[in-house]
């Protein structure tokens, strides 16, 4: 059931439900995309999690009772459109290459052994499957992938590592992800993906949107080197 609570004298928090799931991440999707197309006036920013949304709204413009009403009146006109139509707006698939294991997936062989099986087959579950991105945070262009198939989930690592290099594909969990950026991690790395996460500079800052779908491609170094050099130019 969704619920509508008070969060600051400026936002409020919508929850969608307790559990992730492809479902949620829809609903949450639509639901944002709604917002900003009919009410960007009053809302200064929408920050969409697992199971629920942070808005920001313009305390001057609209009152708390105010963006509430707006609120349920949305989500009741979504649930309508969702059951007339009976299907979901088609969302973007992202694929991300990656050059998996060696020195760039120190953790791809420990995976493997856990799951008793080879590190080939370790490559071709994770990329076998599209991934939803959920939420997009703990840096920026850090998009939570899931769900990791169960056979080559892992849990983090006991002692997270003090840098893990800009691109180190991993999982932790049933969750998978593309480092954004050099930083401390406890994730298990797989592989390297030499697509960049994350862009100051110029829009669109991140090849992803919470809501779209990625999947991932299995490449060797000469692709890698090639990718890497034409990003360059």
């Amino acid at each position: 059931m969704i619920s509508i609570n008070d969060a600051s004298e400026n936002s409020i928090i919508v929850y969608f439900g307790s559990e992730t799931s492809d479902s949620i991440s829809n609903q949450i999707n639509a639901f944002c995309i709604h917002m900003k197309t009919n009410y960007q006036t009053y809302i200064i920013d929408l920050i969409s999690s697992y199971a629920s949304v942070l808005l920001i709204f313009d305390v001057p413009n609209i009152s708390h009772s105010e963006i509430k009403r707006i609120v349920r009146a949305s989500l009741a006109k979504l649930e309508k459109s969702s059951k007339k139509s009976g299907v979901s707006e088609e969302k973007q698939v992202i694929t991300l290459p990656v050059l998996y294991g060696g020195e760039n997936g120190p953790d791809l062989s420990t995976i493997a052994k856990n799951a008793g099986i080879s590190e080939r087959e370790v490559i071709s579950i994770h990329e076998s499957k599209p991934y939803l991105v959920y939420a997009i945070g703990f840096a920026p262009g850090f998009a939570y992938l899931g769900e990791v198939d169960p056979k080559i989930a892992s849990p983090r690592l006991e002692t997270p590592r003090q840098m893990v290099p800009k691109g180190a594909v991993a999982i932790a969990d049933r969750q998978t992800a593309v480092y954004p950026a050099e930083s401390p991690g406890g994730w298990n790395i797989i592989g390297i993906c030499p697509i960049p996460m994350f862009n100051s500079l110029s829009p669109p800052y991140m090849p992803v949107s919470v809501g779209d779908t990625v999947k991932f491609e299995s490449i060797d170094e000469n692709q890698f080197d090639k990718i890497q050099e034409k990003l360059l130019k």
